[in-house]
C-alpha cells in the first residue's frame, strides 16, 4: 500500500500536483501555490456552433495553458522538480504505471475525463477534455483514483489505459519533495508568466462584445436568435465559472489565496495588498455565474441542483457513482428539452444577454486593472 491519503481539492490539475507533492512530504506546496507556480490564471473563450449533437458549446479557460494540458503539466513538473517519464506509446505508458503501482508509488497521469466515465460526461468534440489525476493503488482489475474525491474512487484498468491514449497523455509524473527555495523560485516564475499573459489578453472584453453585438456573425444575439441552444450555453457558463463543474471554476479566489501565501514565501508583502483586489474580481465572477442561470427560473434551479449532485457524487467516490450517473442523465434530458423549447421569450433572452454583456465588460475592466497593479508588484 502506498499510504496515499485523499485531500480533495478544487481544480483537477493543481489539486493533483499539490496532492502528489503532499504525499511526498511537501505539504507547503499547497494547491493555491501550485496554481501560481504553474503559471497562474488565464482568460480564454470559445463558442463552438457546429457539434455532433447540434448544441452550441461554450468553452472557458481559467487556468494557464488551458488549451495545452500537457504543456501545463510539463512546465509544472519542471518548475517543481517533479520526476516525469514520457513513454513513446500508450502501451509503454501503461507498463510504466504498472511498475510504479506495484512498487507502492502513486503516480499522476493525464487522461480523457469523458472516457474515464466517473463525471458522466457526453463525448466532447472540442478536445478540451483532458485533465490530471493521481492513480494511487491497483487491485485486481481496477485502479484507485484521486480526482478530488474524498473516499475511494475506482475504475477498471483497461478504461484508464484507453483514457490515456492520445498526444501528450503518455507522461507519468512521480512524487518528489520540493524545497522551500525551489517552491519560491517556481512561484516567482509562474507569477511573471501569469501577469505577462493576462496583460496581453483581451478574451473577456471580446466575449463581452459578442454578448452584446447584434450584428456580428459570432455575436450571441445572432447565434441564439431563435433561442435554440441558449439554455445549454448558459448552463455551461454557470458550471465553468462556478465550483459545480469539472474544471474548478474561475479560480480567481484560489489565485487570491495563492497571493496571500506567496507574500511571506517570497518576502514580498506588497503581494498581500493585492489580495482584496482579486477577492473583488472573484466576487464579480461569482455574480456573473449567478446571473447566467437565474434561480427565479424554476427549470434553472432544478438544473443547478442536478449539476451539484453530479459533483458531490464524484467527491463521494464509488459510493456516489450511481447518484451522480442518475443526476447526469436527468440534467442532460433537461438541457436537451430546454435547448429545443426555450423557457425564454425573445425579450427575456435579449435582456439576459444585455445584462451578462454589461457585467462582463465591467468585470474585464476591473480584472485588467488588477493585473496591471499586480504586474507592477511582481516587476519590483
Amino acid at each position: 500500500m502506498s499510504g496515499y491519503r485523499p485531500r480533495g481539492g478544487r481544480q483537477p490539475d493543481t489539486a493533483a500536483v499539490a496532492n502528489l507533492l503532499a504525499h511526498a512530504g511537501a505539504e507547503a506546496a499547497t494547491e493555491p501555490l501550485v496554481l501560481l507556480a504553474a503559471g497562474g490564471i488565464a482568460a480564454g473563450y470559445r463558442l463552438d456552433e457546429f457539434t455532433p449533437d447540434g448544441s452550441r458549446r461554450v468553452i472557458l479557460g481559467f487556468r494557464a495553458s488551458w488549451r495545452r494540458p500537457h504543456r501545463w503539466l510539463t512546465t509544472s513538473a519542471e518548475r517543481l522538480a517533479l520526476r516525469t517519464h514520457r513513454a513513446v506509446t500508450a502501451r509503454g505508458a501503461a507498463r510504466r504505471l504498472s511498475g510504479e503501482l506495484a512498487g507502492g508509488r502513486p503516480a499522476l497521469v493525464l487522461a480523457d475525463r469523458c472516457r474515464l466515465g466517473h463525471w458522466h460526461l457526453a463525448d466532447a468534440a472540442d478536445g478540451d477534455v483532458t485533465h490530471c489525476l493521481v492513480v494511487t493503488t491497483a487491485g485486481g482489475d481496477r485502479v484507485c483514483l484521486d480526482d478530488r474525491n474524498l473516499t475511494p474512487l475506482t475504475v477498471e484498468r483497461p478504461v484508464l489505459d484507453a483514457a490515456r491514449r492520445g498526444p501528450g497523455r503518455t507522461t507519468t509524473v512521480l512524487a518528489a519533495a520540493v524545497s522551500a527555495d525551489r517552491l519560491a523560485g517556481a512561484v516567482r516564475a509562474g507569477l511573471a508568466e501569469c501577469v505577462a499573459g493576462l496583460a496581453a489578453d483581451e478574451s473577456w472584453a471580446r466575449w463581452a462584445d459578442l454578448l452584446l453585438d447584434e450584428r456580428a456573425g459570432k455575436g450571441w444575439p445572432t447565434v441564439f436568435a431563435d433561442r435554440r441552444g441558449l439554455v445549454g450555453a448558459l448552463l455551461e457558463v454557470w458550471t465553468a465559472v462556478g465550483p459545480a463543474g469539472v474544471g474548478g471554476g474561475h479560480l480567481r479566489d484560489r489565485f487570491a489565496d495563492g497571493l496571500a501565501e506567496a507574500a511571506p514565501l517570497l518576502a514580498l508583502p506588497a503581494l498581500e495588498e493585492q489580495v482584496p483586489r482579486w477577492r473583488d474580481v472573484a466576487a464579480r465572477w461569482a455574480a456573473l455565474a449567478e446571473a447566467a442561470l437565474p434561480t427565479d427560473v424554476p427549470e434553472f434551479d432544478w438544473m443547478r441542483g442536478l449539476a451539484l449532485r453530479v459533483r458531490d457524487g464524484v467527491r463521494a467516490g464509488d459510493a456516489g457513482r450511481a447518484d451522480a450517473a442518475e443526476a447526469a442523465i436527468q440534467l442532460r434530458r433537461l438541457r436537451d428539452h430546454h435547448d429545443a423549447e426555450s423557457p425564454f421569450t425573445d425579450r427575456q433572452a435579449r435582456a439576459l444577454l444585455l445584462d451578462l454583456g454589461q457585467r462582463l465588460r465591467d468585470l474585464a475592466a476591473v480584472e485588467r486593472s488588477a493585473v496591471a497593479e499586480l504586474a507592477a508588484v511582481v516587476a519590483d
